[in-house]
């Protein structure tokens, strides 16, 4: 649940951008919104796993939140950062077939980026997943 609640931040970001740019939601852009269904599944679980083992080791749950927040934050910023880069050429390219999926992506990872660094903790603290400290 907790993985999963990112998604909705990343498809706002993506319609966002689509609109923005003028293109439609086609066929193209549904297959950008799964690949960035892929990557903010992707960077959730390194947070919530990271917030898990933190856990694990005895930490209190407010601590294990923001220690994992601060010490994941510049690598999940990093990769959406080189994900963008990447996509950036073919988003301004004047391919109507794959300028839509570029689209798609570069605005769903700006959303769910900077959106997730407060939705994910707040619901892990709202839901926290129970963990095994006997380890």
């Amino acid at each position: 649940m907790i993985v999963l609640s990112v998604i909705p931040l990343g498809v706002v970001g993506a319609a966002i951008a689509l609109w923005v740019t003028g293109n439609s939601l086609s066929f193209v852009a549904i297959i950008g919104l799964i690949a960035l269904a892929g990557i903010e599944v992707k960077n959730t679980i390194l947070l919530v796993d990271f917030t898990n083992q933190l856990r694990m080791q005895g930490k209190p749950l407010e601590a294990a939140i923001r220690e994992a927040g601060e010490v994941r934050f510049l690598p999940i910023v990093l990769t959406s950062l080189t994900a963008i880069g990447g996509l950036i050429p073919i988003a301004i390219s004047t391919n109507p077939l794959i300028s839509p999926l570029a689209i798609v992506l570069i605005g769903g990872l700006i959303s769910s980026t900077l959106l997730s660094r407060i939705v994910t903790p707040v619901v892990y603290k709202l839901i926290p997943p129970s963990v095994n400290t006997t380890a």
